[in-house]
């Protein structure tokens, strides 16, 4: 695929030379996200020891608060979606997810990294986990008796024909996640990299910039999907 011939620092790392990019790229974001992680809480807690127990927000923008509106505004969209209640209830997955993507698409526009989410093996990965995910919390939820009834529809004479067309549309929801973020990805890469390949200056600029959008929508237009297949998953009257 597009994403495995691509030159990547990683790659000269001894023993990392001959394995696929998309793994390599996933374990890196995924390292730099704990890193991440681990600073802004040592970060948090510092400010709250700082304020006696109390978080003092700081008067100029630092590190922290480069995080916290970043989380303050995806916790806005997620509330503005799945309503208060679900949202503080399903946040914290969301986000991360969100986060993952995001920060896996972006990576491309650094030469020398490629995105592992325009490889299908990591959106399928995605995809799947989003699937189990959903349904686990729809049987948390309603049940498991009470969950198989959201495959059936409200009329008990259509119900076997129902749950055979509810099954096949939910097995299919992963492959669908999986290909449009693949895709999407990949095809905005394979264009940064074409014009890159024209001029290495100014010329590719509003690519870049491009790239960035589409990087964040595809991240957002994935969560905003898996939110939409909670809250179905979730319902109590069908």
């Amino acid at each position: 695929m597009h994403g495995e011939h691509s030159f990547s620092w990683l790659a000269l790392i001894p023993g990392l030379e001959h394995a696929p990019t998309h793994v390599v790229h996933s374990i890196f974001i995924t390292l730099l996200l704990l890193v991440t992680m681990t600073i802004a809480r040592m970060s948090l807690s510092s400010a709250t020891r700082a304020g006696d127990g109390v978080l003092i927000p700081a008067s100029t923008m630092t590190y922290r608060n480069f995080f916290e509106i970043i989380a303050e505004r995806l916790y806005v969209l997620v509330e503005s979606v799945m309503g208060q209640h679900d949202a503080k209830i399903y946040y914290p997955f969301i986000g991360t997810l969100f986060v993952y993507i995001f920060t896996a698409n972006f990576i491309s526009l650094i030469p020398g990294f490629s995105p592992p989410t325009d490889n299908l093996n990591t959106t399928l990965a995605l995809g799947a986990f989003v699937f189990i995910y959903y349904n686990i919390i729809g049987i948390k939820v309603n049940g498991f008796v009470n969950h198989l009834k959201h495959f059936m529809g409200p009329v008990i004479g259509l119900a076997p024909l129902i749950f055979v067309i509810e099954v096949i549309s939910h097995l299919i929801r992963p492959f669908s996640l999986a290909l449009r973020l693949k895709w999407n990805i990949a095809g905005d890469h394979i264009v940064l990299g074409a014009f890159e390949g024209i001029s290495q200056y100014v010329l590719p600029v509003p690519f870049l910039a491009l790239g960035s959008f589409v990087a964040f929508i595809q991240a957002f237009v994935f969560c905003l999907m898996t939110m939409v297949y909670i809250s179905m998953s979730t319902a109590h009257d069908h």
